[in-house]
């Protein structure tokens, strides 16, 4: 399996980051507090602190060498501006071959396409690189934005699940979407 750090694509960089971006990724967290309180579960009491996104970013490292979660932290080319991830997770090799993707976007970079050049391109290299055959994506009902982007790059809707994840304190219903490799 061949894989590497650092990728691109045509406005941005796409990379797996070390501890030493902890302050970035904070920063990144901290001005998107609002934005994305609404999309995800509850935070543990540092999360807001550098010493947590510290040990973050080293374990998912770990996880990044290990081939059981890939966390790609979007950076724009333009003015090498820190704007989201796209994490692949829950890796499962072996017969099955498959993830889960989750994602998000700052929401000062929002309906400029980054999030679906960026899913678009690390779906790529998943499928290249790493071998997998399937991946899943799981979204609100109610996030219209992230619908968009599973329409847009042709994720097919497999379900609906009640209840599914704990988003924000409350056991929220999902559309489950896939998309498939196959050329393996």
């Amino acid at each position: 399996m061949f894989k590497q750090t650092r990728y691109d694509s045509e406005r941005l960089y796409l990379r797996i980051l070390k501890p030493r971006y902890a302050q970035e990724v904070l920063d990144y967290y901290k001005r998107n507090h609002s934005f994305l309180n609404e999309w995800e579960p509850a935070h543990p009491r540092d999360f807001y602190t550098l010493s947590y996104h510290k040990r973050k970013l080293y374990n998912e490292y770990n996880m990044f060498k290990n081939d059981l979660q890939v966390r790609f932290w979007i950076i724009k080319k333009e003015d090498n501006k820190l704007i989201g991830n796209v994490c692949y997770s829950n890796i499962v090799m072996g017969n099955f071959k498959s993830c889960f993707l989750g994602y998000k976007l700052d929401k000062d970079e929002i309906n400029k396409g980054y999030m679906t050049e960026a899913i678009e391109r690390t779906v790529e290299i998943m499928f290249d690189n790493f071998g997998l055959h399937r991946i899943e994506a799981n979204v609100v009902p109610r996030n219209d934005r992230s619908l968009r982007v599973m329409e847009k790059l042709g994720f097919e809707q497999e379900g609906f699940s009640k209840r599914y994840l704990e988003i924000n304190g409350k056991w929220e219903d999902h559309i489950h979407f896939a998309f498939y490799n196959d050329r393996i």
